[in-house]
């Protein structure tokens, strides 16, 4: 039966019916190239090397072969006294990452569950609360190199003689997030022999040392397509900006006026421009969240999961990327302890590998620093065959960022790939004094005081609330992320854009929020007109209208 519903394709790759009727319940219809090369070869015990864009499909191309495995094991465990181990190990960049690869392994052993054990180290607790998790000895480890070690040196994990199959996940990230010693260190703690699969979606000068240290004799995979999807699939374009200004009143217009549908990733380049964004946002009652370093990895995770269930349609993002080494030299470490210092998690990640879902526009509001972090980023969208949007705003003193990415983008596919954004910024003139009324509003000041605030709020549900969400995992709803945090003056007329405001060719496209203003036909006095000193008892007719205007009807012609 499981056979009969499987996937076509996979039913030929020699895979458990278990594995292929939980491929057939993620509705995955035919392998994607990279793991149609990959998994064959990984199942014949080889060493992989492979390279694939983002959302191509690379954890079912380990995923798979991995639990097929260990079911193998199973069998053999089941005829002997073969002992239970934790024999596979995956190394993730981030905690972020490392969640969604746990529950990507447990949605492909769905129907083995009792047979294949999944651990999580990713998540932000003690090393003694993960000890219990580790006693019982699960099938597959997933987490950062970091965690993993600290295990390894605790003697709370053993590999040495139990391991049988490491993967590296988003291997380029892993030595530029400062994790080359910790890996280093870490293989020494590893059997001389084991089958090792390096994923990512760049080939560097990263990946090529990971290589020489984990891989032996390596099959390299290079599947014959773009790192990012073609322009039927993905719409690229570039918004020249003449001042910063410029960049808020666009993306105000694009909210507001509602030429931006569905569900946007908002990527900016510092912590202090994400929660200037944010409050920018609450000042014309636009929701979003905020993702960064400085919030707790429960927290992040929390913000994710409820992004792809569709709770939130905007977040505010930033990548903080280790700043890229000259050519020739090897990566910068990051001091150990300097993010700690300042209150970022140096184990974050949000721009790269993780599958944000159903995402229709990605914001660059920064141009971003390198080619390879624009393809992570703008690769959170258009993911599998979904279509999407890629916007990015530069201003002058970023044209050069703009034209070296530009530049990658066309020598890759062959054609320029970056459009220009025909806008015209005259249209939306009339709104460039709500937005520099917002923008003087989100003081430094302000800024500073979002951030302390966000802190301490989502420290307060990450420790206070943990216990009780893990008992009622229905209720998780009722955490939002996106909760107006109030330190700027919020003026409540930016919320509703005017009719009149709206520039007269989008008015029949668009559909902002109008709020039209409403007229009461004030009584007629004794004098038999209206505003006569007698109305409301004054003897001012401007100031009987001001009060007869609130909370009435509007007729059919307002009043002279």
């Amino acid at each position: 039966m499981a056979a009969a519903v499987a996937a076509p394709g996979f039913e030929h790759m020699g895979l458990d019916g278990r594995l292929l009727r939980a491929v057939a319940e993620l509705g995955w219809a035919t392998p994607t190239a990279i793991q149609a090369e990959a998994i064959p070869l990984a199942l014949e015990g080889r060493d992989l090397l492979a390279r694939a864009r983002t959302g191509s499909g690379k954890t079912g191309a380990y995923g798979l072969p991995l639990l097929q495995h260990l079911l193998r094991v199973k069998e053999a465990q089941a005829s002997s006294a073969v002992a239970q181990a934790v024999r596979a190990l995956v190394l993730v960049p981030s905690k972020e990452l490392g969640q969604q690869v746990v529950r990507s392994l447990r949605q492909l052993a769905a129907f083995c569950a009792r047979d294949v054990r999944v651990a999580d180290l990713c998540a932000e607790t003690d090393l003694a609360a993960q000890r219990p998790v580790l006693m019982e000895k699960p099938d597959v480890v997933v987490g950062t190199p970091g965690r993993v070690l600290a295990h390894l040196s605790a003697r709370s994990l053993s590999l040495r003689h139990s391991l049988e199959l490491l993967v590296l996940d988003e291997a380029d990230l892993l030595l530029s997030f400062g994790f080359g010693e910790d890996i280093k260190s870490l293989l020494c703690h590893l059997p001389k022999i084991y089958q090792a699969l390096l994923m990512s979606a760049t080939f560097s000068a990263d990946v090529e040392a990971l290589k020489e240290l984990v891989l032996h004799n390596p099959v390299t995979l290079r599947p014959p397509e773009p790192r990012l999807p073609g322009s039927s699939q993905l719409r690229q374009f570039a918004v020249r900006c003449g001042t910063e200004e410029d960049k808020f009143l666009l993306l105000c217009a694009l909210l507001k006026l509602r030429l931006l549908r569905g569900r946007a990733l908002l990527f900016v380049s510092t912590l202090a421009r994400c929660y200037r964004l944010k409050l920018f946002l609450e000042q014309f009652g636009i929701p979003a969240c905020a993702l960064n370093s400085e919030l707790p990895a429960r927290s992040r995770c929390h913000v994710i999961t409820q992004f792809n269930r569709g709770i939130y349609d905007y977040i505010v993002a930033t990548d903080e990327e280790a700043p890229a080494a000259p050519v020739g030299q090897p990566p910068r470490k990051k001091r150990k302890g300097a993010a700690q210092s300042k209150g970022k998690d140096p184990e974050y990640g949000v721009a790269r590998g993780i599958d944000f879902q159903n995402v229709a526009a990605v914001i660059n509001f920064d141009v971003p620093p390198t080619v390879d972090s624009y393809i992570h980023r703008v690769g959170r969208t258009a993911r599998a065959d979904n279509p999407g949007t890629a916007l990015t705003f530069a201003l002058p003193e970023e044209q050069d960022g703009l034209a070296r990415i530009e530049d990658a983008l066309a020598a890759e596919n062959g054609e320029s790939m970056l459009q220009p954004y025909k806008f015209s910024m005259e249209e939306i003139e009339a709104l460039r004094y709500r937005c520099r009324d917002a923008m003087r509003s989100v003081t430094k000041q302000a800024v500073k005081e979002a951030r302390l605030r966000e802190i301490k709020d989502e420290l307060l549900n990450s420790e206070k609330l943990k216990v009780y969400f893990e008992d009622n995992p229905r209720d998780l709803h009722v955490l939002r992320h996106d909760k107006p945090l109030h330190p700027a003056i919020v003026k409540p007329h930016l919320r509703n854009v005017p009719e009149y405001l709206v520039p007269p060719s989008l008015r029949g496209i668009t559909k902002p929020n109008l709020k039209k203003r409403k007229w009461l036909r004030l009584p007629r006095t004794g004098a038999g007109r209206r505003g006569s000193s007698t109305s409301r008892g004054t003897g001012n007719p401007l100031q009987s209208f001001k009060y007869a205007r609130r909370g009435a009807k509007r007729p059919a012609a307002p009043p002279s």
